[in-house]
């Protein structure tokens, strides 16, 4: 079954589409970690009304609808809520995203000095062709805590006054070698360090090392030891651009899955007065697995949940297991796109397309939906007609062809609380590069959408 292109029912009124496009731009250029989209959030939020959970749990009181409110977890997952007319058990509906992405992050002990340069050493997160992250422009962001708790935020590399790190490549008229290996290992994980210096404080065989200690400490406040606790991250440097002739693209980085966690917080940003509780949900670790604190497996939104039926006068438990098996879910992550370039690796009739409008996948995993979260047919029959009956553009896709590959999202972890779960996502052109590609259109139709599924599923 052919969908068409979602840009076609617009008639070359493109000026909301445009103007989605343009404020996530600015969204993702500015919030390229986990920490950077929880702080815009809150920001965000809190100008909309939301207050901090906090305050919510020490009133004390019942919960009443249009109460909005935000879980701030770890500073790297967030859950904003508000509050329907109908009771919890009844269900709330739910639009959960991931706002991590693939990068390279800093080891514990990374400076060190060889062959007059200076170098960080970086352990890859995610899931990344290692190729593709040499010679690139990357700016450092995170944050170093210092032994007395103070809190140092920093970006370096985006601004025009700024230096920018990269990691080097082998120059193709030595790299005979390197050359015969297979792409897996052309580059090898242990050599995406990257060059920081080359400048000596003094004739010490480790000067140059020295000297950028003493950048660090003078411009930073940061200490070699304060490398033991810190959080940084290296990413491509730049803003998101619009791409193509026509405009109709944007290219940027982290747009998985920072293009569903943005359409998400527009939703219930968007989403005023609605019968039942919506909840966006912002998570961590996604690329990783989902272990750890701020992911979708440290439970810390049931434990939320159980807490808002406790101030309803419920029991905690048995009211949060009821709420949870009448939710209804959108496991919001972005899904693969066809190119024509790597069509073999693509199944033409169950592909997504690009500018087509939101996708549905009913299921992931791979080979056999080993790991797969399958939408029940009622589920998927109940989202169709809500597209439907919105006049919302929408296309249903598997991930690749069957035995190549495939991939999961956070849905199975929420199915197995109870919740109706599907995967909806929008579709990415060279998804985990350094620079990936939406279509303005998809995105403007997932805000649609899950404002849509926020108030009426």
């Amino acid at each position: 079954m052919r969908t068409k292109s979602a840009w076609l029912k617009y008639q070359g009124d493109y000026d909301d589409i445009f103007r989605v496009a343009e404020e996530y731009k600015r969204f993702i250029s500015n919030c390229k970690t986990e920490r950077e989209c929880v702080k815009e959030a809150v920001l965000r939020a809190e100008k909309l009304g939301f207050c901090a959970w906090e305050k919510v749990l020490a009133s004390g009181k019942k919960l009443q609808p249009g109460d909005k409110f935000y879980v701030n977890q770890d500073q790297k997952a967030i859950a904003l809520f508000v509050i329907g007319k109908e009771p919890l058990e009844k269900g709330i509906n739910i639009l959960g995203a991931h706002i991590d992405s693939p990068r390279l992050d800093l080891k514990s002990n990374p400076l060190y000095q060889d062959g007059e340069m200076a170098l960080l050493d970086t352990h890859y997160y995610g899931g990344i062709k290692k190729y593709q992250w040499v010679t690139l422009p990357l700016a450092m962001h995170g944050v170093v805590v210092k032994k007395d708790g103070t809190v140092l935020s920093i970006c370096i590399g985006e601004e025009e006054e700024d230096p920018v790190l990269g990691v080097n490549d082998l120059l193709v008229h030595l790299a005979q070698e390197q050359l015969k290996r297979n792409a897996a290992t052309v580059v090898e994980g242990e050599d995406l360090d990257l060059t920081v210096g080359n400048i000596p404080l003094d004739e010490e065989p480790d000067g140059i090392k020295k000297n950028i200690l003493n950048i660090l400490e003078r411009k930073y406040n940061i200490t070699e030891e304060d490398f033991l606790s810190s959080e940084l991250v290296l990413v491509p440097a730049g803003k998101a651009r619009d791409f193509g002739l026509d405009n109709s693209m944007i290219m940027a980085y982290g747009h998985d899955d920072k293009v569903c966690s943005y359409a998400s917080l527009q939703a219930i940003f968007n989403a005023t007065n609605p019968v039942k509780t919506t909840c966006c949900l912002l998570v961590d670790k996604e690329e990783v697995g989902s272990y750890g604190a701020s992911s979708m497996h440290s439970h810390f939104f049931l434990h939320v949940l159980s807490e808002m039926c406790h101030l309803n006068g419920q029991d905690s438990y048995l009211g949060m297991r009821r709420c949870l098996k009448n939710s209804h879910m959108l496991s919001c992550d972005v899904n693969s796109c066809y190119d024509p370039l790597y069509a073999a690796s693509m199944e033409k009739k169950n592909a997504s397309y690009l500018g087509h409008g939101v996708v549905f996948n009913k299921f992931t995993g791979s080979r056999g939906k080993n790991g797969s979260s399958e939408a029940s047919a009622e589920y998927a029959s109940k989202i169709r007609s809500l597209m439907d009956d919105f006049s919302i553009s929408y296309q249903f896709s598997e991930l690749g062809r069957v035995d190549l590959g495939g991939g999961g999202t956070i849905a199975y972890i929420m199915a197995d609380e109870n919740v109706q779960v599907i995967d909806s996502g929008i579709p990415v052109l060279s998804m985990h590069a350094p620079w990936e590609v939406i279509s303005k259109v998809d995105l403007y139709e997932a805000v649609r959408a899950y404002q849509v599924f926020l108030e009426h599923c």
